[in-house]
């Protein structure tokens, strides 16, 4: 399955969870790298990626992407993704992407898909269920996997009245806000 290879590629980072749905899909929750770290030693050990799409939130079948959830640094970002996971979108694919730069909530096309792009304001999963207007009920007694298949039937039927904007209007009239990053003090 195609998220087994990610796996294998080194792609899936910091991942929260990666399981099968009853429908047979393939959930995964965590990050996902877009550009990889330095080559560390002479065994290719690497240093951690320079760029990830953040709390990202994938559904795959056997080969391709069926919904892609997740937060970039910066609009400019999304030409990463395309470049490097485009290929594996399927055509109807569920796209909702966060940036904090984002000047607006847009309907976009990203790698020939229609997606959402919207301001990174909150956590990806409660921004996400949020828009959708799903509930904790709405998950009770659902196993991991399945909620990500929720949310992906959810996000099917997601029609909000976002404006068409071109990505490269998105990255022209983007703003300098930058996600605020909190750890350890």
């Amino acid at each position: 399955m195609l998220l087994d290879t990610y796996e294998a590629q080194g792609v899936l980072f910091n991942t929260n969870f990666k399981a099968v749905a009853s429908n047979g899909m393939q959930a995964y929750r965590g990050e996902l790298v877009l550009i990889d770290g330095e080559v560390a030693d002479a065994s290719g050990r690497r240093k951690p990626p320079t760029s990830l799409v953040r709390d990202v939130v994938l559904l795959a079948n056997e080969d391709k992407l069926q919904m892609l959830v997740g937060g970039l640094d910066a609009v400019a970002d999304i030409q990463l993704l395309i470049e490097r996971y485009g290929a594996d979108l399927a055509p109807d694919a569920s796209i909702f992407l966060l940036a904090p730069n984002a000047h607006t909530e847009a309907k976009v096309e990203v790698a020939g898909i229609s997606g959402y792009l919207l301001p990174w304001d909150a956590m990806v999963w409660a921004q996400l269920t949020e828009e959708l207007r799903l509930e904790k009920s709405d998950f009770k007694g659902l196993s991991a996997g399945d909620k990500v298949t929720t949310a992906y039937f959810e996000l099917k039927d997601y029609a909000p009245n976002f404006p068409f904007i071109p990505l490269e209007e998105m990255q022209a009239n983007a703003t300098s806000a930058k996600k605020e990053t909190h750890g350890a003090i």
